[in-house]
């Protein structure tokens, strides 16, 4: 029951982020009306009403690559014995 909680509150604050940075928008295009309600001896019945409907525009990411030259640095392999006083110095 945590996790529910607890994943309900993160979804509804990142929609409040979306809205917040302009990265989401939502705009009500048609009100909501609720039904009309009759009551008679066998029941009661009811009609119309709508739901509402929203209009939401996202932002866009847009991924591409490009090519560049990255500096690799260069590794120096030696025997056993070879420069021993260098890297004992440098430990």
């Amino acid at each position: 029951m945590r996790a529910v909680i607890f994943l309900l509150i993160v979804a509804i604050l990142v929609v409040i982020a979306g809205v917040a940075t302009g990265y989401l928008k939502i705009n009500q295009t048609r009100p909501a009306e609720a039904p009309q309600l009759t009551a008679t001896g066998k029941g009661v019945t009811a009609k119309g009403g709508q739901a509402p409907a929203f209009d939401v525009e996202t932002g866009s990411v847009k991924v591409g690559t490009k090519e560049t030259t990255v500096k690799v640095p260069s590794l120096e392999v030696r025997k056993a014995g070879q420069n021993q006083a260098a890297t004992n110095n440098a430990q």
